[in-house]
C-alpha cells in the first residue's frame, strides 16, 4: 500500500489553484490523518491505515492527474472516518459507526451536538473551498469539468472484485460514458460503468452538490487500490488516465455542454 498520510494536515488542501486547464480534480478521501481534536475514534494503528480510513493511492493519482492536465486539485486533509466528505450531514455514512467488517467505536452513538461539531469543522470548510474554485471558474466564463478520484479495496466482505477501473456518474452520464469508452479503448484495465458503486449507493454526493446544480460535466473515478500501491504505480495510472480524460472531453457528445470550458 501507499504510505499512510499521518502528518498534520488542514481539513482541505488546494493545489495548482491558478491552473487554467478545463478540469478540476477532487479527492475527498485523500488522507488517513486523525486530528487530535477527534482522537483515534478507538481504532488501532492497523485499522487507521486500512482502506476504511481513506482511499490508498488516490491522492497520488489525483496529484499526478492535476499536473498532467494543468488542473487545480482540492483534496481532504483528514480521515473519512472523522467525516466522509462524499456524504451529506444527515447521512449515517457521514460518520459511520461501522465500515465493512470494522466497528468504529468513536462514531457509535454520536450526539447531534457532536455531529454538528464535525460538520462545521470538516464538511463546511471543505465544500466551501471546492465551491470557491468552481465559482471563480464560472465567473471567468470557464465552467470546470469536475473529476473526483477514489480507490477501492480488491476484496470486500471476503469477495474478490474483478473490476479494476470504475466510472461512476450522477444524474448526467454523458462524461462517464465517454470516459468508459476511452478507457476501454486506451488501457488494458477491466473498465465498468457504475461499478463497484453507483449513485444508488449514495457515493455521488460531491457531484450532486457541486456539479449537477450548475450543469457541469462530471465523473467519479474508482481505481482498485492494488493497482496504485506505490508512487510509481500511482504515476503510471495517472499517466494512462490523463489522455483518457482529455479524449473523453473532446468526444462529440461533450462538446455542446463543455464548449465554454475548452
Amino acid at each position: 500500500m501507499a504510505a499512510a498520510q499521518n502528518q498534520s494536515l488542514p481539513v482541505v488542501v488546494t493545489e495548482n489553484g491558478g491552473a487554467p486547464g478545463p478540469f478540476l480534480i477532487v479527492c475527498e478521501h485523500a488522507s488517513n490523518h486523525f486530528p487530535a481534536a477527534f482522537g483515534t475514534l478507538g481504532l488501532d494503528p492497523e485499522a487507521r491505515a486500512a482502506h476504511i480510513a481513506w482511499d490508498p493511492g488516490a491522492l497520488g493519482v489525483a496529484r499526478r492527474l492535476a499536473a498532467n492536465l494543468n488542473a487545480p486539485l482540492v483534496a481532504a486533509g483528514i480521515s473519512r472516518l472523522v467525516y466522509d466528505l462524499n456524504r451529506p450531514p444527515h447521512s449515517p455514512g457521514a460518520m459511520a459507526a461501522r465500515s465493512e467488517t470494522y466497528d468504529i467505536p468513536g462514531n457509535a452513538g454520536l450526539t447531534p451536538t457532536e455531529r454538528q461539531r464535525r460538520t462545521e469543522a470538516v464538511y463546511l470548510p471543505f465544500h466551501a473551498a471546492l465551491h470557491a474554485e468552481i465559482a471563480r471558474r464560472l465567473a471567468g466564463g470557464a465552467p470546470p469539468v469536475i473529476v473526483t478520484v477514489h480507490s477501492f479495496t480488491p476484496v470486500w466482505f471476503g469477495k474478490r472484485r474483478d473490476v479494476e477501473f470504475g466510472v461512476i456518474h450522477d444524474a448526467d452520464p454523458t462524461l462517464a460514458r465517454a470516459v468508459l469508452a476511452e478507457a476501454t479503448a486506451r488501457t488494458g484495465l477491466d473498465c465498468r460503468l457504475n461499478e463497484p458503486y453507483s449513485a444508488a449507493d449514495e457515493v455521488t454526493h460531491t457531484l450532486r452538490l457541486q456539479a449537477t446544480p450548475y450543469g457541469l460535466a462530471n465523473v467519479m473515478l474508482e481505481i482498485r487500490n492494488d493497482l496504485i500501491a506505490d508512487p510509481e504505480a500511482e504515476a503510471a495510472m495517472a499517466d494512462g488516465l490523463a489522455p483518457v480524460l482529455a479524449a473523453a472531453l473532446a468526444a462529440p457528445s461533450l462538446k455542446p455542454a463543455t464548449k465554454a470550458a475548452v
